[in-house]
């Protein structure tokens, strides 16, 4: 029996070429290995301000982009958050049984409040949804970036509390990784892992930005003060636009290395410029047909819905009888 793997990504911002190398390709990679579900996670989204019409597209483009990456929805559960109410409904009960405390020193719940004057209550109850999404489909294993591990340590809090509580229910979801995908820093600091959600020009290459653009802002890439690639001294920059042509071409160390030694800035920004523009081009191709083709999307993603509604409903009605709520299950 295969392992369950969950990952999912907000429907906010634009989904950049750190998103490809460091997910979706390692998500195509593991499909055929384990049991997927894909989520478009939009409840997370609604923790800030979302202009509704926006919002909606947003979704369809990330579903779209999943799908153009080559999620195969044969094989893999490709669905919306809110389409399944479980979510929510999990959620719940899982704050029921969640100290504050444990929240409240949640890394990005203390950097986030303290840029602002006032924060939502759904920023500090952020965790325990993604518990819940993590717990609802009993995932054994959930693939996630670095500034995410400690949402997923907490999931693994919460499990462990609410079996100690209630008796086994939940499997614990493993930490561990099936594969490691690239880290891509941003393009205008390369100190900074690449983000969609900041707000420089040139910070990222989006996955459906056209050719001409995707050259402008690798061409404005931030490198160092030597005049070409020097592999005993080389600057953040250069490294980060070398593992971007390493991940799209899949050249080996040694290749990079022969190629690259000694040449000129320039030269190497044209190189992973023409890399990325061919590596994406199929990507963008499909991603055309899909939105063109009248209502296979929709399609799509009801019947993610379909093919994990039973699995949420079970684990919904068992955590009800586990707590002593009404249930089908009685």
């Amino acid at each position: 029996m295969k392992a369950r793997v969950l990952s999912g990504m907000q429907p906010t911002g634009d989904l950049h070429i750190g998103n490809y190398l460091g997910a979706l390709k390692n998500w195509v990679r593991i499909q055929s290995d384990y049991e997927c579900i894909f989520c478009i996670v939009d409840l997370h989204a609604i923790t800030v301000y979302q202009e509704p019409a926006r919002l909606r597209a947003k979704i369809e483009e990330i579903a779209a982009i999943y799908l153009a990456a080559g999620i195969d929805p044969a094989q893999s559960r490709v669905m919306v958050q809110s389409a399944v109410p479980e979510h929510a409904e999990l959620a719940w009960m899982l704050t029921c049984v969640t100290p504050v405390g444990w929240l409240e020193r949640m890394t990005q719940y203390k950097t986030k409040a303290a840029a602002q004057e006032s924060v939502g209550d759904g920023l500090l109850q952020y965790p325990v949804l993604m518990a819940a999404d993590i717990l609802l489909y009993q995932a054994a294993i959930v693939p996630v970036g670095e500034d995410q591990v400690q949402h997923l340590e907490l999931s693994r809090d919460i499990a462990q509390r609410f079996n100690s509580l209630y008796g086994e229910t939940f499997t614990m979801p493993s930490t561990s990784l099936p594969t490691v995908g690239a880290r891509v820093m941003g393009l205008d600091d390369p100190t900074a892992k690449m983000s969609k959600s900041a707000t420089g020009t040139n910070h990222a290459v989006a996955l459906l930005d056209p050719p001409e653009k995707i050259r402008k802002t690798i061409l404005r890439a931030t490198t160092d003060s030597q005049s070409g690639v020097d592999f005993d001294t080389l600057g953040a920059g250069v490294a980060n636009l070398l593992a971007i042509f390493q991940g799209f071409t899949g050249w080996t160390d040694e290749q990079v290395r022969a190629h690259f030694a000694g040449m000129r800035y320039g030269d190497l920004k044209k190189q992973v410029a023409d890399a990325v523009i061919a590596g994406l081009e199929p990507f963008q191709s499909r991603y055309r047909e899909i939105v063109a083709e009248p209502g296979y999307l929709a399609g799509v993603l009801r019947d993610g819905a379909e093919r994990v509604r039973p699995l949420a409903r079970e684990t919904v009605e068992l955590v009800k009888q586990r707590m002593g709520l009404f249930s089908e299950l009685v």
